[in-house]
């Protein structure tokens, strides 16, 4: 702590780089844990497992989108559709569950969500174009899809007491929400293929240097275009909990939600530069954010205040990424 505290000292550099070396490997744990203390010590329901299990359930569909983005980051690109998508999702998918049935209802969802992943996978990976304007455009673009698909209407299923439908987002399996074993398995398989196998090395690859991963002879384009695949297939897995939970939709449920979900896969550690990242270091960058918003309710602050202290927690971690690259906190450039 020491070492920590003196590294903010002007003129200190023996301990600066070692700092922020701490804070680049165990910081994510120490907010964790932080935050876990300053709640407890507010208020006494926080410590609960009904509040527990309350938090990895409001975590869960922010949580599930961000494991793919992960993958989108790490290979040096953004995904800021992400909530424009959840919000068509849901709504195909509710829509048609009256119209074709659950089963059908859910295939549809996750064929034409990946439909416009792939969209942006080729526009991105193969036409070289930058993810954050084809993102941005998607963003937009998929808003209009949906306000025309739904004719600018909520959407609800008809009899939500009588279908098999409620189980992805209402039920509970030995006592722990179907959301939150949706959000840790998937957790656990992502984080295996990316750490255990060729193809998350390569991602590894191509976000830490894509001109040395191009002479080495990995094919960028089609791994940059199976990144936003699976961006797109963790969001319809998103969709299908939200639709499930709520049995209905707005046009905009997923408004805001690219900026909660990239907050969470940078407070994990991601880089946004590319090249450096973890599944489970992005899980727990989410559950943080979901015990800030979960503890501030419960301390009884205004809904406003929670995307006040998301934006600067965003801001905090950037920095202190950009300055964990650099070696240094501050910069006279």
């Amino acid at each position: 702590m020491k070492a920590l505290l003196d590294s903010f000292k002007p003129g200190f550099k023996g301990g600066e780089i070692s700092a922020l070396q701490f804070f680049g490997k165990h910081g994510i744990s120490v907010a964790f844990v932080l935050c876990v203390v300053i709640f407890s010590l507010s208020t006494q329901k926080f410590l609960s497992t009904d509040n527990f299990l309350t938090v990895v359930m409001q975590a869960s569909i922010i949580g599930t989108i961000a494991l793919g983005v992960t993958f989108v980051v790490i290979g040096g690109n953004l995904d800021l559709s992400v909530g424009s998508l959840l919000s068509f999702a849901t709504v195909l998918v509710v829509d048609l569950h009256d119209k074709v049935g659950p089963g059908m209802a859910i295939l549809l969802m996750f064929v034409f969500t990946l439909l416009i992943g792939s969209v942006n996978g080729y526009l991105i990976g193969y036409l070289r174009l930058n993810s954050l304007i084809v993102t941005l455009g998607m963003l937009s673009a998929i808003q209009g899809i949906t306000l025309v698909y739904s004719g600018g209407k909520n959407v609800d299923i008809s009899d939500q007491t009588n279908t098999w439908f409620a189980f992805f987002g209402r039920e509970e399996l030995f006592g722990i929400p179907v959301p939150a074993i949706i959000f840790i398995v998937l957790g656990i398989v992502l984080q295996i293929v990316l750490l255990k196998s060729g193809f998350g090395r390569k991602i590894f690859a191509i976000g830490g240097n894509a001109t040395a991963s191009l002479f080495s002879g990995l094919r960028r384009n089609r791994l940059v275009f199976s990144t936003y695949l699976l961006s797109a297939f963790t969001t319809a897995c998103a969709a299908l909990i939200l639709g499930s939970r709520v049995m209905g939709s707005q046009n905009n449920v997923g408004e805001g939600y690219e900026l909660l979900v990239l907050a969470g896969v940078i407070l994990g550690g991601t880089s946004l530069l590319g090249g450096s990242g973890s599944i489970a270091r992005t899980v727990i960058g989410v559950l943080i954010l979901a015990m800030i918003q979960n503890g501030l309710l419960l301390l009884g602050f205004p809904y406003y205040t929670q995307w006040l202290v998301t934006w600067v927690v965003i801001i905090v971690a950037v920095w202190l990424d950009i300055a964990a690259k650099r070696g240094k906190l501050f910069s006279t450039y």
